[in-house]
């Protein structure tokens, strides 16, 4: 028997599709627009960016969050739609791919000037911004991603993977206004010689540095959780964080497919909460074996210099 209330979220199954490219399910990242105070998604006023947009998921979900949030503001729905996808969503694509993913979610057109996006925009881009960067080689590396020139130096008709959003010292220059969040889930690493794990650099820990600068007053990223404790060289980024105290919220999943289904990313992975106007402990939530355990706590506890995984706490 057909059953005829099945009704698939086309993201859900993206999702799921290859380890190549870590797609977001729509069920996570809702877990992660709940950290946000939810206040925000009741002002017209509120602008929010993906600069690592992959399927649109977050951009998504934050528009039907607005759409409620502001139906008492705004009673006409075109009229309210029309203001959130022009004045508050943007994004930046990480490659030409995931431009027309990102904009058939947002406007149901992979063209925003398209007939049938769902609200006009004077270019094809509308918000979900994508351009074909190029690599900057020193020495045999990209000096921005460590990208390796052997591997990633390509013709033009070819992706390059030099992501916009890091491949610059200036990323307030792609929309030239102040962002009240920044979010999603961006590029893990890069292949520095050869095609395999072992040989490949974290480039996640460049992207979370990018978007601080933004000074966002909230900021939340899906990350892999080896940054947590030593090696990766990712010493001075692991230090920053840690030291911080602006982390409000860690949710630390001790093996990665409790977060993303079939995915094995080995250390497992976590996303945050960071929030520019506190400066405390943090809420740590740890996830194993479908359990969750909740302690408040530094993330860097005396005379450590790595985070300690505690998992014996009572069940929250």
């Amino acid at each position: 028997m057909v059953n005829s209330n099945y009704n698939p979220d086309v993201l859900n199954c993206i999702a799921n599709l290859s380890n190549d490219e870590v797609f977001t399910p729509p069920e996570l990242a809702n877990k992660v627009l709940d950290l946000l105070p939810q206040d925000l998604f009741k002002s017209p006023d509120t602008k929010f960016l993906d600069p690592f947009s992959k399927s649109g998921v977050f951009l998504r979900e934050i528009v039907k969050r607005l759409d409620r949030g502001l139906e008492s503001q705004m009673l006409d729905r075109q009229l309210r739609i029309d203001h959130i996808l022009h004045n508050q969503v943007f994004g930046i694509a990480i490659t030409e791919l995931t431009s027309y993913l990102s904009r058939r979610s947002l406007y149901c057109s992979k063209h925003a000037n398209g007939k049938y996006s769902v609200s006009h925009f004077d270019t094809e881009s509308g918000n979900i911004l994508y351009d074909s960067w190029k690599h900057s080689w020193e020495n045999g590396k990209c000096k921005y991603c460590g990208a390796s020139q052997k591997v990633f130096e390509r013709d033009d008709a070819s992706e390059q993977y030099a992501y916009q959003f890091i491949h610059t010292t200036s990323p307030q220059s792609f929309f030239k206004m102040k962002f009240d969040v920044v979010l999603g889930n961006p590029p893990y690493q890069m292949v520095t010689a050869g095609s395999v794990e072992s040989q490949s650099t974290p480039i996640y820990n460049k992207f979370v540095e990018q978007a601080i600068k933004l000074a966002p007053r909230y900021l939340c990223m899906i990350i892999p959780a080896r940054w947590l404790n030593g090696g990766f060289g990712l010493d001075k980024f692991r230090s920053d964080m840690l030291h911080d105290g602006r982390i409000r919220v860690l949710h630390d999943y001790l093996d990665s497919e409790e977060c993303f289904p079939g995915i094995d990313i080995s250390g497992g992975v976590c996303y945050f909460l960071w929030d520019k106007d506190y400066s405390g402990n943090c809420e740590v939530f740890t996830h194993r074996n479908r359990t969750v355990t909740k302690a408040i706590r530094p993330l860097l506890e005396k005379g450590l210099d790595t985070f300690i995984r505690r998992t014996k706490r009572s069940a929250y």
